[in-house]
């Protein structure tokens, strides 16, 4: 109970929902692992500082994106996406948010984008969303489901390397399996995500919310009225986007991507030079912060690194129960919870536990099936509801570029109750099964 870990988790989960920004809940986090483990407040903090420099590519990427985004919208072609949704969809709110969700799906494995289409797509639809008073955390719940679900499940994209992480360190530690099986172990995990989306959209946020039609970072008021003709303008924007996402899967680096994009809308005049100063403002503004929570969260992984915290604690977890395969999955589930919760990782988590797990599954009797699906799951669990994971400040990014939506209530914690709760009991079921 007092590993730094289970301490540390404590502190980010009690101080973000007393509504303490999440930077300041991070650093304190981090502080208490440290003094914890015996590190003194000097070398913690070093350690953390030292610790950032792991996300700053990361950074940088959400930074270029959040200007990037903000070019995009000076060209006004995202008012024309706008106005046709509008023209399709009418009061289907439904259809919207099942269809953002699917769109979210896309980003993982059919183009691996991850994050990077929410400041373009969503700030613009946020005056759409007021409109047919959608509770924007259906809306979170919805782009969540689609930034995590499918690399559980498909073998595409991100979902392909997440699949490979797992059989890679399933065969380092004596259980080798082909990757061709895994979406197989993870079916039934999966399943429960997506009964926790259809909870979320149609049940728990059913109901209308009002917003105030407020300043949009990224897209002025749309006059429906108003008739919106495509010029070379729109064009030449969309051949940015479009090389911009070309160069990000050639180079698989997100900062030449949008570097890319950035450049020729400058070199096409879609936005002038002496604007510069605004876009970097505004983009700062609107992705700096989802960038820092990053840098913050990889200084917090470092102390808990340093400190030894997470391998003593999934090695405690291991000792303390060898005789019920249903306690031991619980159990294993549930540590997985707590350092993907922390620091914000499923595709860092899962090397910390694989190397415990998987001689406990060979000594409790599981499955090669049921060893994968508690291993993808426990690595799984507390992506979404993290406040420090991108699947969570991926939408808030999007969702608050008016200043209405908040990154713990109404992102966080409407994920975190829809997901990691389905997940761990349809991951437990998957264990006993299999």
């Amino acid at each position: 109970m007092f590993n730094a870990v289970v301490v540390s988790v404590f502190v980010i989960v009690v101080l973000s929902l007393l509504r303490t920004n999440v930077i300041f809940a991070l650093i304190a986090a981090a502080v208490t692992a440290g003094l914890l483990a015996g590190l003194s407040l000097t070398e913690t903090v070093s350690t953390m500082i030292e610790g950032m420099s792991g996300q700053m590519e990361t950074a940088l990427s959400y930074v270029l994106l959040g200007m990037f985004a903000v070019m995009i919208a000076r060209s006004d072609i995202t008012s024309i996406l706008v106005k046709k949704l509008i023209r399709v969809l009418g009061g289907k709110r439904g259809v919207l948010l099942v269809t953002i969700a699917f769109v979210a799906s896309w980003s993982q494995n059919i183009i691996p984008v991850h994050i990077a289409f929410i400041p373009i797509l969503i700030p613009p639809l946020l005056h759409l969303f007021n409109r047919l008073k959608i509770d924007r955390r259906a809306v979170a719940s919805a782009l969540t489901f689609g930034l995590q679900a499918p690399y559980i499940m498909i073998p595409a994209g991100f979902g392909l390397i997440y699949h490979g992480i797992v059989a890679e360190e399933m065969k380092k530690s004596g259980m080798p399996i082909d990757v061709s099986l895994f979406p197989k172990a993870m079916l039934i995990p999966g399943i429960g995500m997506v009964v926790g989306l259809f909870i979320a959209l149609f049940l728990t946020y059913r109901k209308e919310r009002t917003y105030i039609d407020k300043e949009n970072i990224l897209a002025p008021s749309i006059n429906e009225a108003e008739t919106t003709t495509f010029t070379g303008r729109h064009l030449l924007t969309l051949v940015a986007i479009a090389s911009a996402l070309g160069v990000q899967l050639w180079t698989e680096s997100l900062v030449l991507g949008t570097l890319t994009g950035i450049l020729l809308m400058f070199v096409f005049r879609v936005v002038r030079w002496n604007e510069g100063d605004d876009v970097v403002q505004r983009g700062v503004a609107m992705m700096g912060f989802i960038a820092f929570v990053m840098l913050l969260a990889s200084g917090y992984a470092s102390v808990l690194q340093e400190t030894g915290a997470v391998k003593e604690l999934v090695s405690a977890s291991g000792e303390a129960l060898k005789s019920s395969q249903l306690l031991a999955a619980a159990l294993m589930l549930l540590v997985g919870l707590l350092i993907t919760m922390g620091i914000g990782s499923s595709f860092g988590t899962v090397p910390i536990i694989a190397t415990i797990y998987v001689p406990l599954c060979a000594e409790l009797g599981f499955s090669l099936l049921a060893t994968a699906s508690l291993i993808g799951t426990a690595g799984a669990l507390g992506d979404a509801g993290s406040p420090a994971s991108d699947s969570t400040l991926g939408p808030t990014s999007g969702l608050n570029a008016d200043g209405q939506h908040h990154h713990i209530w109404d992102t966080c914690v409407p994920t975190f109750l829809h997901y990691n709760i389905p997940l761990f009991v349809f991951g437990l079921i998957a264990a006993m099964v299999l």
